[in-house]
């Protein structure tokens, strides 16, 4: 077994709150100055810019997590990741039929563009991106695995735009592989103010959530696994087969 480093919640320059430096080339760059050996790609509700930030991961020896931050109609945001193209791809399909077509203000919410890995301008997505989707946090829930997706619900005990902060509790029978605490507070903290999160059985994990390049890996989860693969990072969230997560 190996621990590898990963950070698994990683905006780009195609989500409006993303500084313009965010392009895939750059994140792959600071990530391996940073010794991560997993990053995720988690846009707001678009997954437009993994497989190309994936491309460029295999050149550097870096597992790329394909996915997205998604929100939900009761505005929490979850992360969800999927293994390859095909599924990612029915994972947009979804995310457009659900996201309503509000036009992005860029001059209050910023630009949102495509680029390919030489930084040049593919598109610009003109929906506004941070807007909650029409379905609630079930339904996407089983949206992501019924495509054999893992599922995250991020940040959770932030004050905003969180599972705590707009439902207070964990909904019966959500299904999720872990859930992310915010960056700001460490596990053992964590679960001394909220002790009921032992019971719940749900491994817990820590994150970046940058949107700047300087933050990409000041925090990041370890995952003791016998490589650095989708099938493995599914088995370390469960503890299953003598794989684990490590979160400080």
């Amino acid at each position: 077994m190996k621990t590898y480093r990963a950070d698994l919640h990683i905006h780009t320059v195609l989500s409006p709150c993303g500084d313009l430096d965010m392009s895939p080339g750059k994140i792959i760059k600071k990530a391996k100055q940073q010794n991560l050996d997993i990053i995720g790609i988690t846009d707001h509700n678009s997954t437009k810019h993994c497989s190309v930030t994936q491309r460029l991961g295999k050149k550097n020896r870096i597992l790329v997590m394909m996915g997205a931050e998604v929100t939900t109609r009761e505005e929490v945001h979850c992360l969800a990741f999927f293994e390859d193209i095909e599924k990612l791809s029915q994972f947009q399909e979804f995310i457009d039929v659900h996201l309503p077509s509000i036009k992005n203000k860029v001059d209050y919410f910023g630009h949102q563009v495509v680029v390919d890995e030489n930084e040049r301008i593919l598109e610009e997505e003109e929906r506004l991106l941070l807007t909650a989707l029409d379905v609630g946090i079930d339904e996407i829930e089983r949206k992501v695995h019924d495509l054999g997706g893992i599922f995250i619900p991020a940040h959770i005990n932030r004050p905003k735009y969180s599972l705590m902060s707009q439902l207070g509790i964990v909904p019966p029978g959500l299904k999720a592989e872990a859930m992310e605490i915010s960056k700001h507070i460490g596990v053992s903290e964590f679960l001394k103010k909220h002790q009921e999160f032992k019971d719940f059985g749900f491994g817990l994990i820590r994150s970046s959530d940058a949107h700047y390049l300087e933050h990409i890996g000041e925090v990041f989860t370890g995952f003791e696994m016998n490589s650095a693969s989708f099938a493995e990072i599914r088995l370390a969230l469960a503890g299953r087969e003598g794989r684990k997560t490590i979160a400080v």
